[in-house]
């Protein structure tokens, strides 16, 4: 009898690990309060949405996802991360709307080894020096869109413009990529505090001042919206053309009602991009949030289901396989929202840009229609800086 207890009790001790370990642990760290909530809100819902669609499970292993909000505080995202991996000991770090925010949260999640996928900060840094074999994005690194926008521009005949561009990483990134590709002159650069500052009447002044041909403006979120109504208000639209990046999408477009008509923007990602996965996830998310539609923000989020799937699938659920996870990631082996594209060797997507206008349909309703492929399989310009080759 003791022999038999002896034998129970050890079976017990090993089966205990194995079912502890039977669920997919994702954490989930993005912006849930304050002005920029909305975005953070549409990503968590593009996410939940892709788990829905492939049964919320990977290689039959149930998922779990523990969602932290950043508050759009650099400090408090490294802390939810830290809490993350050293409390929850999760598997997989999703998120990170914002650079800077990112870039404080690199190294807890690189050190412990812990894969880690943006979904829609770009830092220049993390596609160059600080690219790692544990962290992906499923967005873009920062520079890529604006520089379509100065490309498209130069199509354009557009020979002078003033850009604005809030004072962070990103925005930062933002107008460098864009003025590396513009080839008119740059009239003024103006910096903007972030994410406080929604009165933009003094740099409107200044850009009116300027006569410059048009502007350039990177604006995600509330801000965006402030923006584009102040501009439109100050009736500069008939006198300064507005090229935009991040600053039209569905969530502010009910927002910015009219004043968004005719207003150009780029982005890797519209919702009108004809492949078969982006019309199922367009369709059913409206089905899952009645009155909502997904934005490029849910697009990256939902592609990041995707790309985890296709790691664990390849391992059969066992994680400890990390260099064979690393190695199917790579391959970005899944049906993307955004059609076809690759990563390069630095873990950011190599993939196509496009125009997008606002045009109002035969219904009335306001929504963004792709114009045009600016940029076919473009690769970031700090992938040769990455020591992965």
């Amino acid at each position: 009898m003791r022999s038999f207890l002896l034998a129970s009790v050890t079976a017990i001790a090993f089966a205990a690990p194995a079912a502890a370990a039977d669920s997919i642990k994702i954490g989930f760290v993005n912006t849930f309060s304050g002005p920029t909530a909305p975005i953070g809100i549409d990503a968590r819902n593009s996410f939940e949405l892709a788990l829905d669609h492939i049964g919320r499970k990977m290689a039959g292993r149930t998922v779990e996802v523990i969602y932290e909000d950043d508050q759009q505080k650099p400090d408090v995202g490294k802390q939810k991360t830290e809490k993350l991996i050293q409390s929850d000991h999760v598997d997989f770090i999703v998120g990170y709307n914002w650079s800077n925010v990112l870039l404080a949260s690199l190294k807890p999640a690189v050190d412990s080894k812990t894969f880690l996928i943006g979904i829609n900060a770009g830092p220049s840094q993390l596609a160059g020096e600080l690219c790692s074999p544990y962290v992906f994005l499923t967005s873009w690194q920062n520079d890529q869109t604006p520089t379509a926008m100065g490309l498209y521009m130069n199509q354009k005949g557009v020979k002078s413009v003033f850009l604005i561009a809030p004072n962070y990483a990103a925005g930062k990134d933002r107008l460098r990529g864009f003025k590396d590709a513009f080839k008119g002159e740059v009239l003024g650069e103006e910096y903007t505090v972030w994410p406080t500052q929604l009165d933009f009447s003094a740099e409107l002044a200044k850009a009116r001042a300027s006569k410059a041909e048009a502007m350039f403006v990177f604006f995600p979120g509330a801000a965006g919206v402030q923006f584009l109504n102040q501009y439109v208000q100050a009736g500069m639209r008939e006198q300064i053309p507005l090229y935009t990046d991040s600053m039209i999408d569905e969530l502010s477009l009910p927002l910015q009602k009219e004043n968004a008509l005719g207003i150009l923007g780029i982005q890797q990602w519209v919702n009108d991009l004809p492949n078969e996965e982006n019309k199922r996830f367009v369709a059913d998310y409206r089905k899952k949030y009645p009155g909502l539609r997904p934005t490029f923000y849910g697009s990256q989020a939902y592609d990041a289901v995707s790309l985890i799937n296709s790691a664990v699938v390849a391992v059969n659920g066992d994680l400890s396989q990390k260099d064979a996870m690393k190695a199917a990631m790579e391959k970005a082996d899944f049906k993307s929202v955004r059609g076809a594209f690759r990563f390069g060797n630095n873990h950011v997507p190599i993939q196509d840009f496009y125009l997008q206008d606002v045009v109002k349909n035969a219904d009335g309703m306001l929504s963004l229609k792709t114009v045009a492929a600016v940029v076919k399989d473009d690769q970031d310009r700090y992938h040769d800086k990455c020591p992965m080759k």
